[in-house]
């Protein structure tokens, strides 16, 4: 399910600034749970209103 996978990188994330690993680990993190989180709130709308336009960026 999205909001497990979110909930696991968020953690992953967190580690990752608490221990101080590398920077392009911990922003490739970022990036990862950014996407998600868009995808998220993407189906979130699709589930409210189906009708809606979806614009997809890549």
């Amino acid at each position: 399910m999205l909001n497990d996978e979110i909930c696991k990188l968020r953690e992953k994330l967190n580690e990752s600034i608490i221990t101080g690993q590398d920077y392009k680990i911990t922003y490739k993190l970022s990036i990862e749970l950014d996407e998600l989180i868009a995808e998220y709130y993407r189906r979130k709308k699709n589930i409210e209103n189906p009708k809606a336009k979806t614009i997809h960026t890549v």
